[in-house]
């Protein structure tokens, strides 16, 4: 018999939004390369590094499945660029992590939601750093031990394969990366996911929260500020045609109501409020099709 977090792992498989994430950016804008991480592949990362440290700590595997495959379900066509330009343009602001709970509770299957679980969908909203060191006084609360695994596990996949994509695109190289970091959590992506799993796993035993070396997490925060100066502003910064897809896009469907496909449409929402669902929910290509079709700079 199936367990809840069974049944909602399942649900979120199966949905639109989870199936579009393999079309979806992680930093790289379309890349041309086939071993790219896509939102799809994070996101099964993020899971399977979930589950091990789950497992390892013998809380509940499933529910730290659920809240993984959830977490990235309302990101913006190209990542956080377009997530960036969404908030500076609707009103009410938007956060990625928002929009995968409001994914998860009114946009799925035409309107009804998934009827998730309170931990998973608590899970999933409360999964982003914004922006703070790991496990720093900002990193925010998760009311669940799963969750806060989850929250782990994002950015121990997230900073070792966004190194491989950088290295991938020749924005670095191997010998770029600190040395103090590399020295202690390994030179390849398997020792670092390992020295990182592993940490997490023996710091968290005897405490009431999930935890990391001081060492490790010091290590960690190096690596994700390298990140930050090497390689997320460089992506950033040859994102600008993305940046005006969104903004195009936003500005036509603003005008246009009657372009909104009708599961958006029919909605009782503001006419913002549906344009930004309709853009979260877009691929790249989708997205870059449509600027096409509406202006020939973007053939």
């Amino acid at each position: 018999m199936r367990t809840e977090f069974q049944r909602d792992r399942d649900r979120i498989i199966h949905c639109k939004a989870f199936r579009r994430l393999k079309h979806k950016t992680q930093v790289f804008i379309a890349p041309l390369g086939d071993h790219y991480v896509t939102r799809l592949t994070h996101t099964l990362e993020v899971s399977q590094i979930a589950r091990s440290i789950a497992r390892a700590l013998d809380l509940n595997e499933d529910l730290a499945e659920a809240i993984a495959l959830g977490h990235d379900l309302g990101h913006t066509p190209f990542g956080h660029v377009g997530e960036e330009v969404l908030n500076e343009l609707f009103s009410e602001g938007f956060r990625h992590n928002e929009q995968s709970l409001r994914v998860v509770d009114l946009l799925e299957k035409d309107g009804q939601g998934l009827n998730l679980t309170w931990e998973v969908r608590e899970g999933i909203v409360n999964h982003s750093k914004t922006g703070a060191d790991i496990l720093g006084e900002e990193w925010g609360a998760v009311g669940t031990l799963e969750g806060q695994v989850c929250k782990i596990a994002d950015i121990i996949a997230y900073i070792n394969h966004d190194i491989g994509d950088a290295v991938r695109a020749g924005i670095i190289t191997e010998d770029d990366l600190p040395h103090p970091a590399v020295g202690l959590l390994g030179r390849s992506h398997s020792e670092r996911i390992n020295a990182l799993v592993s940490d997490a796993i023996d710091s968290s035993w005897e405490k009431p929260v999930i935890s990391m070396s001081p060492e490790v997490v010091g290590a960690a925060n190096i690596l994700r500020q390298f990140l930050f100066d090497r390689v997320y502003s460089v992506a950033r910064e040859e994102a600008e045609r993305a940046r005006e897809v969104v903004r195009l896009l936003y500005g036509h469907f603003l005008k246009h109501e009657e372009k909104l496909p009708p599961e958006y449409s029919g909605r009782d929402d503001n006419l913002e409020r549906k344009v930004v669902d309709y853009i979260a929910g877009m691929t790249d290509n989708y997205a870059l099709r449509l600027a096409e079709e509406l202006d020939e700079r973007y053939r």
